[in-house]
């Protein structure tokens, strides 16, 4: 009769947590009495594996049927973060077994389930990515098909595939990128793709890190801290999509983690996974992509469109450092526009530019590379422009898309 009771507080506290605002059970023993409370967030034992990689290992033991060892850890999963909901409910679900068979995971008595049926399936959702991400994992080397070039000054890369709620941390070695850690995210309530201010869609697109938000500085909402993206891009604007505010963010401190499908656009992490990153990523010089699926192909299959991508834009430094006008504005689309000037006023900028120049030798220094690809095809280009005699100069970005099958610059800024 105790373990009923306590299956039903665990399936009850799971189901009528609202998000940010979790009211959790931790219980000693299975057969013990158990309280609601709520908990702040505890911070994971220096020797205990992350959360959700112990909550794969349950699954993994229950797929085994070894439904006892999947009990004695998740009852210690839930003991060390009581605030994590699926956990929660994996245990409910296990000391239920013990009574009688589940029909299936995250089982709850139809007295309970009609309690709170969205939130029972957002948490059944959940454990579907979660597992999701276990199955399929990225092939041995390969990274995202919008990494074509990045230099080894950018340490760090993020890519999201929204259809997985996965976020994939990447570092930049004598190897070149490589993956090292990969996390469950919740991304828009409507989904991907966002087009305008309020949709509560997350964007779809190659972005940058602009700043880092220090949770002192932030409401409880937001968790440990806040990576802003630079949303809506050039080829945002471009499109006419609007809105502001895209962040990758943590969880209120009396949760874990939020459903797949719950921000109002934002990309959002369990505190303890935000933390990684935080720790890690720059400001400025880290590249975040959010794909609707992320398509993966090894470096070396990758090469051939690398180098011609390279050509490309040597073939602008060239005509850029030599002089030649004409040459140049080939590059340009006649739909330029970078806010302030048009193709014409733009045409006028790189004439004073090109005198300036003289025939000095012209680098380009930390040259990075991404693609993307919609409704059109698209690279966007950030390099540091560096004159002969000078140690440093601009750093710029361009925005190239096919026009007639040919790329063109459809905007270029200083962006430091």
């Amino acid at each position: 009769m105790r373990q009923h009771l306590l299956v039903s507080l665990m399936i009850t506290a799971c189901l009528i947590a609202t998000e940010g605002q979790a009211r959790l059970i931790r219980s000693k023993t299975p057969s013990s009495a158990a309280a609601t409370q709520s908990t702040p967030l505890p911070e994971l034992k220096a020797q205990s594996a992350p959360a959700e990689a112990r909550l794969l290992d349950i699954y993994k033991l229950i797929g085994a049927g070894q439904t006892r060892q999947a009990l004695n850890k998740a009852e210690a999963l839930v003991k060390d973060v009581p605030n994590f909901q699926l956990a929660q409910l994996v245990y409910a679900d296990l000391l239920s077994a013990q009574v009688h068979p589940l029909p299936s995971m995250g089982h709850a008595p139809d007295d309970l389930a009609a309690k709170a049926p969205q939130r029972l399936d957002q948490l059944r959702m959940e454990a579907d990515r979660r597992l999701q991400a276990l199955r399929d994992r990225p092939p041995t080397g390969a990274l995202p098909t919008q990494f074509i070039e990045v230099p080894p000054t950018t340490k760090h890369a993020i890519a999201v595939d929204a259809s997985k709620s996965r976020l994939y941390l990447f570092e930049n070695g004598p190897n070149g990128l490589q993956l090292v850690a990969d996390h469950y995210a919740s991304i828009g309530r409507l989904g991907a793709d966002k087009s305008f201010e309020g949709d509560q869609r997350t964007p779809l697109g190659v972005y940058y890190i602009t700043s880092r938000l220090d949770a002192k500085k932030l409401t409880d909402f937001y968790g440990i801290g806040a990576l802003p993206l630079n949303y809506p891009n050039e080829y945002d604007r471009r499109l006419g999509k609007t809105g502001s505010g895209i962040w990758l963010h943590g969880v209120p401190s009396d949760s874990y983690a939020r459903s797949p499908n719950s921000t109002d656009g934002c990309v959002v992490l369990a505190n303890p996974e935000l933390q990684t990153i935080l720790d890690r990523v720059q400001p400025r010089s880290t590249p975040v992509v959010i794909a609707k699926s992320l398509q993966w192909v090894t470096p070396t299959k990758a090469e051939l469109q690398r180098r011609s991508l390279h050509n490309l834009i040597e073939g602008w430094r060239v005509a850029r450092a030599s002089g030649d006008l004409n040459r140049l504005m080939s590059f340009y689309s006649p739909q330029f526009a970078n806010g302030t000037r048009d193709l014409n006023q733009w045409r006028q900028t790189l004439e004073k530019d090109v005198t300036q120049q003289r025939g000095r030798t012209l680098q380009l220094k930390d040259v990075a590379i991404l693609g993307w690809k919609d409704k059109s095809d698209i690279l966007v280009v950030t390099f540091g422009e560096v004159s002969d005699g000078q140690r440093t100069g601009a750093v710029k970005r361009q925005y190239w898309g096919k026009e007639g099958g040919l790329w063109k610059i459809f905007f270029e800024g200083v962006i430091g």
